[in-house]
């Protein structure tokens, strides 16, 4: 961006609005909702999608026509904005917020497996009954974790496991040093006591957690997710933890979010259901603002961009 005249910079559903102080009289900025996005997306130079649940930019993005050079999301996935327009738009650059969620995500994910290890819910759900039942818990050191998704969050995670004590085997998109490829996965996850999945969601990755692959898990095998709900065939997830296919669960994204109140999930015996939070520790809104003001400084000054994802791909490439 070299041109002389004040960019204009459009936010989508920001509720809390960023805070983006420093870019007070630099640029022009506008707030949008998705019934407004249509029809201002061709005067932004810049998007700014706030809410990583919104899908609106799928539905406004045109087909032709002015449209926005770059596009920011305060987010880690992609899935929610890469309609097809945008993806075959060479035009436009798309960053995501990466960097951000990594060491917050694994701490999340060292705790549900401490948690379970420890059987911690049942621990709170005895003292509210005043009960006192004494129970053997199990043992974290020594045993077999499995991250799957090599990104730097999947990397976070295999480096607090390995803390743990867990022999840690790390699954991405193609087999490199330190990293299993996909066709491995499934040896893996039949010697692994926990599978950890962080992975984008791809057309190779949607879905990859299915009753076949909850069957090839041992029975005392327990299973995380903190990568996106639709990796996971709900349903076959259920179905494996009532069969005891699998010792236990723990959902941090699901296929539909938010859940109902009478979404039967939330009943399933074995399975810890958090919403969406994993990587929410406070503050968080504040360092996704200063990121994204930190990249427009980068952008305004005709310098390349960081964490340009691969819109083909899904994902920010290179690890």
């Amino acid at each position: 961006m070299t041109s002389t005249h004040r960019p204009h910079l459009l936010v989508l559903d920001a509720e809390p609005r960023p805070r983006l102080g420093r870019l007070t009289g630099r640029a022009t900025i506008e707030y949008a909702d998705a019934s407004t996005l249509a029809e201002r997306l061709p005067y932004a130079d810049v998007l700014l999608v706030w809410d990583f649940a919104s899908r609106a930019v799928r539905d406004a993005w045109p087909g032709d026509g002015p449209r926005p050079r770059w596009v920011h999301t305060a987010s880690a996935g992609v899935d929610h904005l890469l309609c097809p327009e945008l993806a075959a738009d060479d035009d436009t650059v798309v960053t995501n917020a990466r960097g951000i969620f990594d060491e917050p995500i694994a701490e999340y994910v060292a705790a549900l497996v401490l948690s379970m290890a420890k059987d911690l819910p049942r621990t709170w759900e005895l003292q509210g009954r005043r009960e006192w039942r004494h129970r053997e818990s199990l043992r974290v050191a020594g045993g077999r974790a499995c991250v799957v998704g090599s990104g730097p969050i999947g990397r976070a995670i295999a480096h607090r496991l390995k803390a743990l004590g867990l022999h840690t085997a790390l699954v991405g998109r193609v087999a490199r040093a330190g990293v299993h490829g996909p066709e491995e996965l499934d040896r893996l996850l039949a010697r692994t006591d926990w599978v950890i999945v962080a992975a984008p969601l791809t057309r190779s990755t949607r879905g990859m957690f299915d009753a076949r692959r909850f069957g090839v898990m041992q029975p005392s095998a327990r299973f995380v997710n903190v990568g996106r709900g639709q990796l996971v065939v709900e349903d076959a997830l259920v179905e494996a933890l009532r069969k005891r296919w699998i010792a236990g669960a723990a959902l941090d994204v699901f296929e539909r979010e938010p859940l109902g109140p009478g979404d039967p999930l939330w009943d399933v015996p074995g399975l810890i259901v958090s919403p969406h939070m994993s990587g929410d520790t406070v503050g968080w809104r504040d360092e996704l603002g200063a990121q994204f003001v930190e990249l427009f400084e980068l952008w305004e000054a005709g310098k390349p961009l960081p964490n340009v994802v691969d819109k083909r791909r899904g994902y920010v490439p290179g690890h």
